[in-house]
Protein backbone atom coordinates (compact mmCIF):
# COMPACT_ATOMS: atom_id res chain seq x y z
CA UNK A 1 0.00 0.00 0.00
CA UNK A 2 1.30 3.46 -0.86
CA UNK A 3 0.10 6.38 1.21
CA UNK A 4 1.06 10.04 0.99
CA UNK A 5 0.56 12.73 3.60
CA UNK A 6 -0.75 16.26 3.37
CA UNK A 7 1.28 18.92 1.57
CA UNK A 8 2.10 20.34 5.02
CA UNK A 9 3.57 16.96 5.93
CA UNK A 10 5.60 16.76 2.71
CA UNK A 11 7.15 20.14 3.45
CA UNK A 12 7.93 19.17 7.03
CA UNK A 13 9.45 15.82 6.13
CA UNK A 14 10.78 16.65 2.69
CA UNK A 15 9.49 13.47 1.09
CA UNK A 16 6.52 11.20 0.57
CA UNK A 17 5.73 8.65 3.25
CA UNK A 18 4.86 5.03 2.62
CA UNK A 19 3.24 2.72 5.18
CA UNK A 20 4.29 -0.89 4.87
CA UNK A 21 4.11 -4.03 6.95
CA UNK A 22 7.10 -4.16 9.29
CA UNK A 23 9.25 -7.26 9.33
CA UNK A 24 11.82 -8.78 11.68
CA UNK A 25 14.61 -6.67 10.14
CA UNK A 26 12.83 -3.55 11.46
CA UNK A 27 12.85 -4.67 15.12
CA UNK A 28 15.99 -2.76 16.15
CA UNK A 29 14.83 0.47 14.51
CA UNK A 30 11.38 0.14 16.11
CA UNK A 31 13.01 -0.41 19.51
CA UNK A 32 15.24 2.63 19.04
CA UNK A 33 12.23 4.79 18.16
CA UNK A 34 10.46 3.71 21.36
CA UNK A 35 13.47 4.17 23.63
CA UNK A 36 14.42 7.60 22.29
CA UNK A 37 10.94 9.14 22.29
CA UNK A 38 10.87 12.50 24.07
CA UNK A 39 7.30 11.67 25.08
CA UNK A 40 8.79 9.28 27.62
CA UNK A 41 11.26 11.62 29.31
CA UNK A 42 11.20 12.51 32.97
CA UNK A 43 8.89 10.41 35.13
CA UNK A 44 7.86 8.31 32.11
CA UNK A 45 11.43 7.27 31.20
CA UNK A 46 11.48 4.00 33.18
CA UNK A 47 8.53 2.75 31.09
CA UNK A 48 10.65 2.50 27.92
CA UNK A 49 14.21 2.25 29.30
CA UNK A 50 14.50 -1.48 28.71
CA UNK A 51 11.67 -1.84 26.22
CA UNK A 52 12.31 -4.06 23.23
CA UNK A 53 10.28 -4.62 20.10
CA UNK A 54 11.49 -8.09 19.22
CA UNK A 55 11.46 -9.81 15.86
CA UNK A 56 9.00 -12.33 17.32
CA UNK A 57 6.60 -9.50 18.23
CA UNK A 58 6.81 -8.05 14.71
CA UNK A 59 6.19 -11.44 13.13
CA UNK A 60 3.26 -12.26 15.45
CA UNK A 61 1.33 -8.98 15.31
CA UNK A 62 0.20 -6.51 12.66
CA UNK A 63 2.99 -3.97 12.88
CA UNK A 64 3.14 -1.24 10.24
CA UNK A 65 6.01 1.15 9.65
CA UNK A 66 5.83 4.63 8.11
CA UNK A 67 9.01 5.17 6.12
CA UNK A 68 10.35 7.95 3.95
CA UNK A 69 9.83 6.97 0.32
CA UNK A 70 13.29 8.05 -0.86
CA UNK A 71 15.37 7.65 2.32
CA UNK A 72 13.74 4.58 3.84
CA UNK A 73 13.98 6.35 7.21
CA UNK A 74 11.63 5.02 9.88
CA UNK A 75 9.31 7.90 10.80
CA UNK A 76 6.75 6.06 12.91
CA UNK A 77 4.91 2.80 13.47
CA UNK A 78 1.94 1.18 15.10
CA UNK A 79 0.94 -2.32 16.20
CA UNK A 80 -2.63 -3.54 15.94
CA UNK A 81 -3.74 -6.51 18.03
CA UNK A 82 -6.84 -8.18 16.59
CA UNK A 83 -8.07 -10.27 19.52
CA UNK A 84 -9.05 -8.40 21.54
CA UNK A 85 -8.86 -5.36 19.24
CA UNK A 86 -6.28 -2.93 20.60
CA UNK A 87 -3.71 -0.42 19.45
CA UNK A 88 -0.74 -1.86 21.32
CA UNK A 89 1.99 0.57 20.28
CA UNK A 90 2.16 3.79 18.29
CA UNK A 91 5.20 6.02 18.01
CA UNK A 92 6.16 8.89 15.72
CA UNK A 93 9.76 10.13 15.50
CA UNK A 94 10.21 13.31 17.52
CA UNK A 95 11.23 15.41 14.51
CA UNK A 96 8.29 14.11 12.46
CA UNK A 97 5.60 15.05 15.00
CA UNK A 98 3.18 17.75 13.93
CA UNK A 99 3.50 16.85 10.24
CA UNK A 100 0.32 14.75 10.01
CA UNK A 101 2.08 11.41 10.33
CA UNK A 102 0.11 10.32 13.40
CA UNK A 103 -3.15 11.00 11.57
CA UNK A 104 -1.86 9.07 8.58
CA UNK A 105 -1.04 6.10 10.82
CA UNK A 106 -4.47 6.24 12.49
CA UNK A 107 -6.15 6.31 9.07
CA UNK A 108 -4.15 3.27 8.05
CA UNK A 109 -5.00 1.53 11.32
CA UNK A 110 -8.70 2.16 10.74
CA UNK A 111 -8.45 0.69 7.23
CA UNK A 112 -6.66 -2.39 8.57
CA UNK A 113 -9.14 -2.82 11.42
CA UNK A 114 -12.09 -2.43 9.06
CA UNK A 115 -10.62 -5.02 6.67
CA UNK A 116 -10.28 -7.38 9.66
CA UNK A 117 -13.97 -6.91 10.49
CA UNK A 118 -13.44 -4.88 13.66
CA UNK A 119 -15.97 -2.27 14.81
CA UNK A 120 -13.69 -0.45 17.24
CA UNK A 121 -10.17 -0.54 18.63
CA UNK A 122 -9.24 -0.03 22.28
CA UNK A 123 -6.42 2.39 23.06
CA UNK A 124 -4.74 2.56 26.46
CA UNK A 125 -3.02 5.89 26.00
CA UNK A 126 0.17 7.38 27.33
CA UNK A 127 -1.37 10.28 29.32
CA UNK A 128 0.23 13.07 27.22
CA UNK A 129 -1.10 11.45 24.01
CA UNK A 130 -4.77 11.42 25.03
CA UNK A 131 -5.50 14.75 23.31
CA UNK A 132 -4.09 13.41 20.04
CA UNK A 133 -6.28 10.30 20.16
CA UNK A 134 -9.43 12.28 20.94
CA UNK A 135 -8.58 14.64 18.06
CA UNK A 136 -8.69 11.68 15.65
CA UNK A 137 -12.07 10.50 16.93
CA UNK A 138 -11.36 8.25 19.92
CA UNK A 139 -13.68 8.68 22.87
CA UNK A 140 -12.83 8.28 26.53
CA UNK A 141 -14.12 4.98 27.93
CA UNK A 142 -12.46 4.87 31.33
CA UNK A 143 -9.17 4.73 33.18
CA UNK A 144 -6.67 1.90 33.47
CA UNK A 145 -5.20 2.09 36.96
CA UNK A 146 -1.46 2.08 37.61
CA UNK A 147 0.16 -1.33 37.90
CA UNK A 148 3.47 -0.84 39.72
CA UNK A 149 6.26 -1.50 39.17
CA UNK A 150 5.69 -1.72 35.38
CA UNK A 151 3.39 1.30 35.07
CA UNK A 152 3.39 3.88 37.83
CA UNK A 153 0.53 6.10 36.63
CA UNK A 154 -3.11 5.81 35.61
CA UNK A 155 -3.75 5.82 31.86
CA UNK A 156 -6.77 6.90 29.82
CA UNK A 157 -8.69 4.11 28.11
CA UNK A 158 -10.24 5.17 24.79
CA UNK A 159 -12.26 3.52 22.04
CA UNK A 160 -11.72 4.36 18.39
CA UNK A 161 -14.63 3.57 16.05
CA UNK A 162 -13.44 1.97 12.84
CA UNK A 163 -16.35 2.53 10.43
Amino acid sequence: MRSGITSQGRRALGEEVRIRRADARDAKRLTRLVRTSRSYEGPYAPMVAGYRVGHDYVETHRVFAAVGETTGRLLGFYALILDPPELDLMFVADDAQGAGLGRLLIGHLKDEAHAAGLAEVRIVSHPPAEAFYTSVGARRAGTVRAAPPAVMWDRPELLLAVA
